[in-house]
């Protein structure tokens, strides 16, 4: 067998302490049925063995599906029927609108389309160091929609299109060069990602989670369409997106601040990429159809009966890829983050489902909207205090699915129950779930593959990270709330 690879002891034990101490210790509290109460003993269980990743979150996933069916908590006393429930998740669509969306995302990197994108608008405006750090983020922005992965899309599409430039430029990751350019581009190239995740329902792995969320929370009657979330982060994205270098580059200016040489190192990589080929041809024309069909044109034009439901628009996209062979079945079977998404997301979906099936996300949201009322603020302070109280206990997490799916629903909830809209309170939510990626190092799987490339000190990654949350949550609550009111959405 070789070396074995099994549970990491200390943060399984914790995680196992926690689950118990919740099961067998803490008395259920009034109002609470002792169902609810033992799966949520098994959902913080899991959250805390994510956190401290006793094992990948595929395996501590299966792990959880095998105990909500083997304890019966969601049908007590019809085994059947609770494995029917601990596998209801695999049955969500927007699980598989993301996994597929990963899928289809494999062809940017095959096709060397993601980094022509990058080159090509580093060629445009790269004269200056500033444009560079524009030219990326309009790169990331334009692959933003059709990569559900903001680690492969930050960390594997554009971080090397990055070091190719600093490098250029003579800026190593080593102590008195990367003031020449590397360390602004580096910070620059890891806060456009935050932004953009927040900015399409499919920019990262866990919107769709957020969805599916605020569908529950608000009993059906809330529900953002892909169309509709692209749309209220229109604006405070663009915003962020201007906003974010200028800061960035009055807290650590580079001593390069023109770079002519730039363009044409750009155009050398194009030159070196050749002619685009037809699988890139290919590739632009799904991801172009996707966002044609996510976005809902076919039934604007045409009316309702033309609407394309958006995972089955995803699965159009991977059967067109595979039936023109830009992917094959291969790429397809060896991409282990897909899969692994679709097994992770689908438990995480399912404990969070049955909290609020069982009554326990009611219950803890009028605990929390009760504390927060004999402070005595009304709806929008308690609003503002929730949100920070969010954003800021990511420093916490390593993780924004774990975090979102610990803390996301109990918060809605309790917002609601101050007398929110429920509009406003769960766009604030949303977008902040992926702003919040900007404060550590360990926020995202974007931030180790960045900060581990050397540019940036713990000290200033940490300094960037928070001023910048500052500046878009302003952005996002004051700007973007008034952009959603002019909408008509609260």
């Amino acid at each position: 067998m070789g070396k074995l690879t099994p549970l990491k002891p200390i943060p399984s034990l914790i995680s196992i302490a926690i689950a118990l101490i919740i099961w067998f210790v803490i008395p259920v509290p009034e109002g609470v049925s002792p169902h609810a109460w033992h799966l949520l003993a098994l959902f913080v269980g899991t959250i805390a063995a994510i956190i401290g990743k006793a094992m990948p979150i595929g395996a501590v996933s299966i792990i959880a599906i095998a105990l909500v069916a083997l304890t019966q908590v969601t049908n007590p006393g019809k085994p059947t029927a609770a494995l029917d429930d601990a596998l209801s998740g695999f049955s969500n669509q927007l699980i598989w609108l993301i996994g597929i969306s990963i899928m289809i995302s494999l062809s940017l990197n095959k096709t060397g389309l993601g980094a022509r994108i990058g080159y090509y608008f580093i060629s445009l405006f790269g004269k200056k160091t500033l444009g560079i750090a524009y030219a990326l983020a309009l790169a990331e922005t334009t692959l933003a929609p059709v990569t559900p992965s903001n680690t492969a899309r930050g960390g594997g599409i554009i971080h090397p299109i990055m070091k190719s430039i600093a490098d250029s430029f003579g800026s190593k990751p080593e102590p008195g060069s990367t003031q020449k350019i590397g360390r602004y581009l580096a910070l620059v190239n890891y806060n456009i990602n935050p932004v953009t995740s927040a900015m399409f329902i499919t920019a990262t792995a866990p919107n769709p989670l957020i969805v599916n969320l605020l569908l529950k929370g608000t009993g059906s009657t809330f529900e953002l369409t892909w169309s509709m979330w692209a749309i209220a982060a229109l604006v405070p994205g663009i915003i962020s997106l201007l906003v974010m270098p200028l800061i960035v580059y009055w807290l650590y200016p580079p001593t390069i601040k023109r770079t002519p040489n730039a363009p044409r190192f750009a155009k050398d990589k194009l030159a070196e990429l050749g002619n685009i080929s037809l699988a890139e041809k290919i590739t632009l024309g799904v991801f172009a159809l996707l966002l044609c069909l996510w976005a809902g044109i076919p039934a604007f034009l045409f009316g309702s009966e033309w609407a394309v439901n958006p995972t089955t628009a995803a699965f159009i996209g991977l059967a067109i890829l595979l039936a023109t062979g830009v992917l094959s079945w291969d790429d397809v079977l060896k991409h282990k983050g897909a899969w692994d998404t679709v097994v992770w997301f689908a438990a995480l979906v399912m404990m969070a489902t049955y909290l609020g099936k069982l009554g326990l996300i009611s219950w803890l949201s009028q605990s929390v909207g009760n504390a927060i009322s004999h402070l005595g603020m009304g709806w929008v302070g308690g609003m503002i205090l929730l949100t920070l109280v969010y954003v800021y206990s990511h420093y916490f997490f390593a993780s924004t699915t774990a975090h979102i799916t610990a803390m996301f629903a109990a918060f809605f909830a309790a917002g609601l129950a101050l007398g929110a809209p429920p509009a406003l309170l769960g766009l604030v939510l949303a977008f902040s779930s992926s702003l919040m990626m900007s404060l550590t190092h360990y926020g995202t799987g974007t931030a180790p593959i960045i900060f581990g490339s050397g540019y940036v000190t713990l000290g200033e990654w940490w300094k960037t990270g928070f001023i910048l949350s500052v500046v878009n949550l302003l952005i996002w609550i004051v700007i973007g709330s008034l952009w959603w009111k002019w909408l008509g959405y609260w």
